[in-house]
């Protein structure tokens, strides 16, 4: 035990993305429902982000809960992130933090996204899973066709070395 602060050190998750603009649309991609939805998982699950700062974040029938901390439309978006299984009302991980933050260059807009703090067994996992995202985010707002998503996390998996789960 120390009597003094220290500094601890910090994993975090970070992307750059050029996407097609305008930064209103992306703005849509990353709060929207419907759009949030489309490269996030899809399917029949539900997918919320409460528009203000409070504002409840409920992701995959609430697999992904959270609270916006952040909310500049449209250059800034930020919440928690929590991850709980179905039934649970707690989760068994600590709290980290999502952010989003859009600028506008010239018909593009770059996005930058940063996840922290990434827990040391779950690095590959996360830089797999947002790779992934963002690469279909991209790809419906160049409004092109997805592939299916197990064939992106699939590919992404070999490319961060994550091992594929059996079940």
């Amino acid at each position: 035990m120390h009597d003094d602060g220290r500094l601890s050190p910090e994993t975090a998750a970070c992307f750059e993305r050029l996407l097609p603009g305008p930064i209103e649309r992306v703005w849509e991609f990353l709060t929207k429902s419907e759009h949030v939805a489309a490269w996030f998982g899809g399917g029949s699950m539900r997918y919320a982000i409460e528009p203000c700062v409070g504002g409840e974040v409920s992701l995959a029938d609430g697999h992904i809960r959270g609270v916006v901390t952040q909310w500049q439309p449209p250059r800034l978006l930020a919440y928690t992130w929590n991850v709980f299984s179905p039934g649970e009302t707690e989760s068994p991980y600590p709290e980290s933090y999502v952010r989003f933050q859009l600028k506008s260059q010239g018909n593009e807009v770059l996005l930058t996204l940063t996840h922290r703090p990434i827990l040391t067994d779950f690095g590959a996992q996360t830089l797999m899973g947002w790779h992934s995202f963002l690469e279909m985010l991209g790809t419906l707002l160049a409004g092109g066709e997805l592939e299916p998503r197990d064939v992106i996390m699939a590919r992404n998996r070999v490319r961060y070395g994550v091992p594929e789960i059996k079940r």
